[in-house]
This record gives C-alpha cells, structure tokens and sequence, in this order.
C-alpha cells in the first residue's frame, strides 16, 4: 500500500478515535481499573416518580450507546495498533491483502470482502 494512502487512513482513524473518545465523555466516565472501558454516568433529572422514570429509561440508552461507541473506539484503536504493526490491510483470515477501496470505506476492517462474506454467510 502506498504511504499516502496509509497516512490518509491513520488521519482518519486519529480523527475518528478523537470524535468517539469525545462522544463518550459527555455521559461516561473512564474505568480507573481498566483505560480502554467507560461507564456510563447516571443522569439525576430530579425526584418526582416521572424523572426517575425518565432517569432509567435515559441510562438504559446512554449504555446501549456506550457499548457500541466502545465498540467502535476498540476497532479504531486496533487498526490503528495494526499500522504500528506494519500489518494493517492484510486479511487476518486468508491473509491476503484487502482492497485499498474497503480500508478507504471502512478503514476498521480486518478482513477482506470475501472472507468478510464467508462469515456473515453472505455467499
């Protein structure tokens, strides 16, 4: 892969991890224990029986959104970890090099379109 292509990609995962760690900031907070793990923060609306309805209803979203910005975030952080490898944009599965077109679309991706296919048993 070329260099310019490689840098235009790290930029962009850069960027994408600075947006996601941002995003989780505003209703999370960092695992003391473990740095890559957030937990979502209790919103406190008030004391009338609809606030705390509220308040669950709200913590239950802010962590179906917290599981899948960390989700994200991870992804990002082992592409990235793969560039320091010097193993970023070949398939873990076939080990064949993926499509600069499908790291360009989803920078993310470990796997190339056909083994991705072979695993969601889109063939």
């Amino acid at each position: 892969m070329e260099q310019a292509i490689l840098d235009k990609i790290k930029e962009k995962l850069l960027n994408d991890k600075e947006r996601l760690e941002a995003d989780l900031k505003q209703f999370t907070t960092k695992n003391k224990n473990n740095p890559d793990d957030y937990d979502a923060n209790f919103p406190n609306l008030g004391d009338k029986e609809d606030e705390n309805a509220n308040e669950v209803a709200q913590y239950s979203d802010n962590l179906t959104l917290e599981r899948t910005l960390e989700k994200q975030l991870r992804d990002v952080n082992n592409a990235l970890q793969r560039i320091d490898d010097g193993k970023y944009g070949v398939c873990k599965y076939c080990k064949k090099e993926i499509s600069v077109e499908r790291l360009e679309a989803r920078p993310t991706s470990s796997a190339c379109v056909e083994c991705k296919k072979v695993l969601t048993q889109e063939m």
